[in-house]
Protein backbone atom coordinates (compact mmCIF):
# COMPACT_ATOMS: atom_id res chain seq x y z
CA UNK A 1 0.00 0.00 0.00
CA UNK A 2 1.34 3.39 -0.87
CA UNK A 3 1.77 6.52 1.67
CA UNK A 4 -0.76 8.52 -0.10
CA UNK A 5 -3.66 5.19 -0.59
CA UNK A 6 -2.67 4.97 3.26
CA UNK A 7 -2.85 8.71 4.24
CA UNK A 8 -5.95 9.01 2.09
CA UNK A 9 -7.83 6.38 4.11
CA UNK A 10 -6.81 7.44 7.20
CA UNK A 11 -8.16 11.07 6.56
CA UNK A 12 -11.76 9.96 5.44
CA UNK A 13 -12.18 8.24 8.39
CA UNK A 14 -11.75 11.37 10.30
CA UNK A 15 -14.44 13.32 8.64
CA UNK A 16 -17.49 11.23 10.53
CA UNK A 17 -15.22 11.05 13.67
CA UNK A 18 -15.03 14.98 13.67
CA UNK A 19 -19.22 15.31 13.31
CA UNK A 20 -19.78 12.79 15.89
CA UNK A 21 -17.55 15.10 18.21
CA UNK A 22 -18.76 18.11 17.64
CA UNK A 23 -22.42 16.79 17.66
CA UNK A 24 -21.79 14.87 20.96
CA UNK A 25 -19.63 17.53 22.54
CA UNK A 26 -22.43 20.27 21.64
CA UNK A 27 -25.67 17.84 23.54
CA UNK A 28 -23.55 17.43 26.46
CA UNK A 29 -23.10 20.89 26.41
CA UNK A 30 -26.26 22.10 26.42
CA UNK A 31 -27.67 19.21 28.80
CA UNK A 32 -26.58 21.09 31.79
CA UNK A 33 -28.93 22.13 34.14
CA UNK A 34 -26.93 25.60 34.73
CA UNK A 35 -28.12 28.78 33.02
CA UNK A 36 -25.53 30.96 31.56
CA UNK A 37 -27.77 34.06 31.91
CA UNK A 38 -27.04 33.90 35.52
CA UNK A 39 -23.96 33.00 35.62
CA UNK A 40 -22.69 36.01 33.32
CA UNK A 41 -25.03 38.58 34.53
CA UNK A 42 -24.78 40.42 37.31
CA UNK A 43 -26.97 39.84 39.79
CA UNK A 44 -29.47 42.98 39.43
CA UNK A 45 -29.20 42.60 35.75
CA UNK A 46 -30.31 38.70 35.89
CA UNK A 47 -33.43 40.18 37.94
CA UNK A 48 -34.32 42.08 35.15
CA UNK A 49 -36.38 40.06 32.89
CA UNK A 50 -35.67 42.34 29.52
CA UNK A 51 -32.25 42.48 29.82
CA UNK A 52 -32.47 38.58 30.67
CA UNK A 53 -34.29 38.28 27.09
CA UNK A 54 -31.85 40.54 25.30
CA UNK A 55 -29.42 38.15 26.22
CA UNK A 56 -30.49 34.79 25.45
CA UNK A 57 -31.81 36.89 21.85
CA UNK A 58 -28.19 37.90 21.54
CA UNK A 59 -26.57 34.46 21.75
CA UNK A 60 -29.63 32.23 20.30
CA UNK A 61 -30.21 30.22 23.60
CA UNK A 62 -33.95 29.92 23.00
CA UNK A 63 -33.40 28.74 19.41
CA UNK A 64 -34.48 25.09 19.07
CA UNK A 65 -30.96 23.06 19.89
CA UNK A 66 -30.68 21.92 15.70
CA UNK A 67 -31.15 25.31 14.87
CA UNK A 68 -28.16 26.18 17.24
CA UNK A 69 -25.50 23.06 16.32
CA UNK A 70 -26.35 23.24 12.43
CA UNK A 71 -25.42 27.61 12.68
CA UNK A 72 -22.49 26.48 15.06
CA UNK A 73 -21.18 23.70 12.07
CA UNK A 74 -21.92 26.10 9.38
CA UNK A 75 -19.73 28.73 11.08
CA UNK A 76 -17.32 26.27 11.97
CA UNK A 77 -16.81 25.42 8.50
CA UNK A 78 -15.64 29.21 7.51
CA UNK A 79 -13.00 29.09 10.37
CA UNK A 80 -15.79 30.85 12.96
CA UNK A 81 -16.04 29.20 16.27
CA UNK A 82 -18.29 31.84 17.82
CA UNK A 83 -17.69 35.08 20.46
CA UNK A 84 -16.93 34.01 24.01
CA UNK A 85 -19.81 35.04 26.37
CA UNK A 86 -17.39 35.91 29.14
CA UNK A 87 -15.04 38.25 27.41
CA UNK A 88 -16.64 38.96 24.13
CA UNK A 89 -13.67 38.11 21.80
CA UNK A 90 -14.14 35.23 19.29
CA UNK A 91 -13.08 32.04 20.40
CA UNK A 92 -10.27 31.65 17.56
CA UNK A 93 -8.26 34.40 18.83
CA UNK A 94 -8.45 33.18 22.70
CA UNK A 95 -7.61 29.68 21.54
CA UNK A 96 -4.66 30.96 19.85
CA UNK A 97 -3.57 33.48 23.16
CA UNK A 98 -3.14 30.51 24.83
CA UNK A 99 -2.89 27.66 22.60
CA UNK A 100 0.91 28.52 22.58
CA UNK A 101 1.68 28.07 26.56
CA UNK A 102 0.24 24.71 26.75
CA UNK A 103 2.22 23.43 23.47
CA UNK A 104 5.69 24.59 25.32
CA UNK A 105 4.79 22.98 28.73
CA UNK A 106 3.57 19.92 26.83
CA UNK A 107 6.30 19.59 24.65
CA UNK A 108 8.71 19.61 27.66
CA UNK A 109 6.64 17.47 29.18
CA UNK A 110 6.24 14.43 26.49
CA UNK A 111 9.83 15.04 26.00
CA UNK A 112 10.72 14.61 29.68
CA UNK A 113 7.96 11.33 29.41
CA UNK A 114 10.50 9.76 26.49
CA UNK A 115 13.79 10.25 27.60
CA UNK A 116 13.07 8.67 31.17
CA UNK A 117 10.21 6.38 30.29
CA UNK A 118 12.24 4.40 27.89
CA UNK A 119 15.70 4.55 29.45
CA UNK A 120 13.38 3.39 32.85
CA UNK A 121 11.56 0.67 30.96
CA UNK A 122 14.89 -0.70 28.99
CA UNK A 123 16.58 -0.78 32.49
CA UNK A 124 14.02 -2.63 34.29
CA UNK A 125 13.29 -5.30 31.74
CA UNK A 126 17.16 -6.29 31.11
CA UNK A 127 17.61 -6.24 34.89
CA UNK A 128 14.55 -7.89 35.70
CA UNK A 129 14.01 -9.10 39.26
CA UNK A 130 16.93 -6.98 40.25
CA UNK A 131 17.05 -4.08 43.04
CA UNK A 132 17.61 -1.79 40.01
CA UNK A 133 13.93 -3.42 38.75
CA UNK A 134 12.19 -3.11 41.70
CA UNK A 135 12.86 0.71 42.35
CA UNK A 136 12.21 1.51 38.25
CA UNK A 137 8.63 -0.19 39.07
CA UNK A 138 8.35 2.00 42.40
CA UNK A 139 8.67 4.85 40.48
CA UNK A 140 6.11 4.43 37.51
CA UNK A 141 3.51 3.54 40.50
CA UNK A 142 4.10 6.59 41.97
CA UNK A 143 3.78 8.19 38.66
CA UNK A 144 0.78 7.04 37.68
CA UNK A 145 -1.01 7.09 41.03
CA UNK A 146 -0.13 9.48 42.66
CA UNK A 147 -3.02 12.59 41.95
CA UNK A 148 -1.40 16.01 39.94
CA UNK A 149 -2.65 18.13 42.23
CA UNK A 150 -0.62 16.86 45.34
CA UNK A 151 2.60 15.90 43.23
CA UNK A 152 2.45 20.16 41.98
CA UNK A 153 1.62 21.32 45.91
CA UNK A 154 4.38 19.18 47.28
CA UNK A 155 6.73 20.68 44.82
CA UNK A 156 5.60 23.90 45.25
CA UNK A 157 6.04 23.54 49.22
CA UNK A 158 9.17 21.86 49.22
CA UNK A 159 11.18 23.11 46.42
CA UNK A 160 9.86 26.72 46.29
CA UNK A 161 8.73 27.51 49.33
CA UNK A 162 11.20 25.51 51.92
CA UNK A 163 14.53 25.25 49.49
CA UNK A 164 13.90 27.79 47.09
CA UNK A 165 15.82 25.79 44.03
CA UNK A 166 13.07 26.57 41.62
CA UNK A 167 11.01 29.81 41.10
CA UNK A 168 6.86 30.31 41.68
CA UNK A 169 3.89 30.06 39.66
CA UNK A 170 4.14 31.50 36.40
CA UNK A 171 5.76 31.74 33.23
CA UNK A 172 8.37 34.24 34.08
CA UNK A 173 9.40 36.08 37.07
CA UNK A 174 7.33 39.12 38.08
CA UNK A 175 10.17 41.65 36.80
CA UNK A 176 10.93 39.63 33.86
CA UNK A 177 9.53 41.23 30.67
CA UNK A 178 7.86 38.75 28.09
CA UNK A 179 9.95 38.44 24.66
CA UNK A 180 8.36 39.55 21.43
CA UNK A 181 5.41 37.66 20.72
CA UNK A 182 6.69 35.37 17.67
CA UNK A 183 5.51 31.99 18.56
CA UNK A 184 4.13 32.35 21.83
CA UNK A 185 6.28 30.51 23.43
CA UNK A 186 8.45 32.36 26.01
CA UNK A 187 11.59 29.96 25.18
CA UNK A 188 11.48 30.30 21.16
CA UNK A 189 10.44 33.93 21.19
CA UNK A 190 13.82 34.89 23.87
CA UNK A 191 16.03 32.49 21.90
CA UNK A 192 14.73 34.37 18.73
CA UNK A 193 15.42 37.63 20.15
CA UNK A 194 18.68 36.81 21.18
CA UNK A 195 17.08 37.42 25.16
CA UNK A 196 19.18 34.40 26.99
CA UNK A 197 18.63 35.73 30.44
CA UNK A 198 14.27 35.34 29.30
CA UNK A 199 14.94 32.08 28.08
CA UNK A 200 16.81 30.49 31.31
CA UNK A 201 14.01 32.09 33.24
CA UNK A 202 11.46 30.52 31.01
CA UNK A 203 12.84 27.87 31.22
CA UNK A 204 13.57 28.09 34.71
CA UNK A 205 9.96 28.13 34.88
CA UNK A 206 9.33 25.11 32.64
CA UNK A 207 11.10 22.49 34.88
CA UNK A 208 8.59 21.76 37.93
CA UNK A 209 5.27 22.01 36.07
CA UNK A 210 6.84 20.24 33.02
CA UNK A 211 7.98 17.20 35.23
CA UNK A 212 4.81 17.25 37.69
CA UNK A 213 2.63 16.93 34.20
CA UNK A 214 5.00 14.38 32.75
CA UNK A 215 4.78 12.02 36.05
CA UNK A 216 2.18 10.04 35.10
CA UNK A 217 3.43 9.39 31.20
CA UNK A 218 6.63 8.55 32.60
CA UNK A 219 5.04 5.90 34.79
CA UNK A 220 2.79 4.51 31.80
CA UNK A 221 5.72 4.65 29.03
CA UNK A 222 7.95 2.87 31.80
CA UNK A 223 5.80 0.07 32.15
CA UNK A 224 4.80 -0.65 28.42
CA UNK A 225 8.22 -0.45 27.10
CA UNK A 226 9.43 -2.66 30.02
CA UNK A 227 6.44 -5.16 29.13
CA UNK A 228 7.06 -4.77 25.50
CA UNK A 229 11.28 -5.40 26.07
CA UNK A 230 10.49 -8.54 27.91
CA UNK A 231 8.21 -10.17 25.25
CA UNK A 232 11.08 -9.25 22.60
CA UNK A 233 13.88 -10.72 24.59
CA UNK A 234 12.39 -13.92 25.03
CA UNK A 235 12.42 -14.24 21.18
CA UNK A 236 14.49 -16.68 19.37
CA UNK A 237 16.43 -13.47 17.12
CA UNK A 238 17.83 -11.93 20.28
CA UNK A 239 19.61 -15.21 20.97
CA UNK A 240 20.58 -15.47 17.28
CA UNK A 241 22.16 -11.89 17.34
CA UNK A 242 23.71 -12.77 20.21
CA UNK A 243 25.46 -15.66 18.79
CA UNK A 244 27.06 -13.45 15.89
CA UNK A 245 28.97 -12.00 18.60
CA UNK A 246 27.33 -8.78 18.56
CA UNK A 247 27.89 -6.67 21.76
CA UNK A 248 24.84 -6.65 24.31
CA UNK A 249 24.34 -2.81 24.27
CA UNK A 250 23.88 -3.31 20.44
CA UNK A 251 21.72 -6.21 20.72
CA UNK A 252 19.57 -4.26 23.25
CA UNK A 253 18.96 -1.33 21.64
CA UNK A 254 19.38 -2.23 17.68
CA UNK A 255 16.91 -5.75 17.94
CA UNK A 256 15.20 -5.45 20.50
CA UNK A 257 14.24 -1.70 21.39
CA UNK A 258 13.65 -1.21 17.89
CA UNK A 259 10.89 -4.11 17.73
CA UNK A 260 10.13 -3.16 20.69
CA UNK A 261 8.59 0.29 20.05
CA UNK A 262 5.13 -0.27 17.90
CA UNK A 263 3.56 -0.27 21.72
CA UNK A 264 5.31 2.51 22.99
CA UNK A 265 4.75 4.89 20.17
CA UNK A 266 0.57 4.45 20.46
CA UNK A 267 1.51 5.77 24.48
CA UNK A 268 3.43 8.04 23.54
CA UNK A 269 1.24 9.56 20.75
CA UNK A 270 -1.75 9.37 23.25
CA UNK A 271 0.48 11.29 25.94
CA UNK A 272 1.33 14.06 23.54
CA UNK A 273 -2.53 14.06 23.10
CA UNK A 274 -3.25 14.27 26.61
CA UNK A 275 -0.97 16.83 27.35
CA UNK A 276 -1.71 19.25 24.92
CA UNK A 277 -5.26 18.99 25.59
CA UNK A 278 -4.88 20.78 28.41
CA UNK A 279 -3.75 20.05 32.09
CA UNK A 280 -6.39 21.82 34.45
CA UNK A 281 -4.54 21.38 37.54
CA UNK A 282 -1.44 21.94 36.86
CA UNK A 283 -1.91 25.06 34.95
CA UNK A 284 -4.39 26.14 37.84
CA UNK A 285 -2.05 25.29 40.36
CA UNK A 286 1.30 27.00 38.31
CA UNK A 287 -0.39 29.73 37.43
CA UNK A 288 -0.13 28.86 34.01
CA UNK A 289 -1.97 30.63 30.91
CA UNK A 290 -2.51 27.53 28.60
CA UNK A 291 -5.51 25.85 27.17
CA UNK A 292 -6.30 24.21 30.59
CA UNK A 293 -6.95 27.43 32.60
CA UNK A 294 -8.97 28.71 29.75
CA UNK A 295 -11.88 25.65 29.93
CA UNK A 296 -11.64 25.65 33.28
CA UNK A 297 -12.77 29.55 33.52
CA UNK A 298 -15.09 28.85 30.71
CA UNK A 299 -16.70 25.99 32.11
CA UNK A 300 -17.02 28.55 35.55
CA UNK A 301 -18.93 31.07 34.01
CA UNK A 302 -21.13 28.43 31.33
CA UNK A 303 -19.55 30.20 28.18
CA UNK A 304 -20.74 27.29 25.96
CA UNK A 305 -19.14 28.88 23.41
CA UNK A 306 -15.83 28.80 24.84
CA UNK A 307 -16.45 25.24 26.00
CA UNK A 308 -17.64 23.89 22.51
CA UNK A 309 -14.13 25.52 20.93
CA UNK A 310 -11.51 23.70 23.52
CA UNK A 311 -13.79 20.54 23.25
CA UNK A 312 -13.16 20.89 19.28
CA UNK A 313 -9.72 22.06 19.64
CA UNK A 314 -8.93 19.05 21.68
CA UNK A 315 -10.89 16.30 19.50
CA UNK A 316 -8.84 17.60 16.57
CA UNK A 317 -5.14 17.39 18.81
CA UNK A 318 -6.42 13.72 19.48
CA UNK A 319 -7.27 13.34 15.57
CA UNK A 320 -4.13 14.66 14.62
CA UNK A 321 -2.07 13.11 17.47
CA UNK A 322 -3.70 9.88 15.90
CA UNK A 323 -3.24 10.38 12.28
CA UNK A 324 0.75 11.06 13.14
CA UNK A 325 1.26 7.94 15.30
CA UNK A 326 -0.74 6.21 12.68
CA UNK A 327 1.84 7.30 9.85
CA UNK A 328 4.89 6.17 12.19
CA UNK A 329 3.47 2.88 12.30
CA UNK A 330 3.73 3.05 8.24
CA UNK A 331 7.44 3.49 8.57
CA UNK A 332 8.04 1.07 11.74
CA UNK A 333 5.89 -1.64 10.65
CA UNK A 334 7.43 -2.91 7.19
CA UNK A 335 3.60 -5.06 6.90
CA UNK A 336 1.99 -2.18 6.68
CA UNK A 337 3.92 -1.31 2.89
CA UNK A 338 2.97 -4.16 1.47
CA UNK A 339 -0.54 -4.97 2.37
CA UNK A 340 -2.77 -4.53 -0.61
Amino acid sequence: MSLYRYLARRLLLLIPLLIGISLVSFLISNALPADPTAANLGERAAADPEIVQAFRDKWGLDDPLYVQYLSYMRNLLKGDMGTSIRSHRPIVDELSKYLPATIELATFGIVISILAGIVFGVISAVWRNRPIDFIVRIISLIGVSAPVFWLALLGLIVLYLRWGIVPGPGRLDARVIPPPNVTGMYTIDSLLAGQWDVFRNALSHLMLPSVVLAAYSVGLITRITRSSMLEVLSQEYMNTARSKGLRERHVILRHGLRNALMPVVTIIGLSYGNLLSGAVLTETIFAWEGIGRYAYNAARTLDFPAIMGVTMLIAIVFVVTNLVVDMLYYFLDPRLRYQG
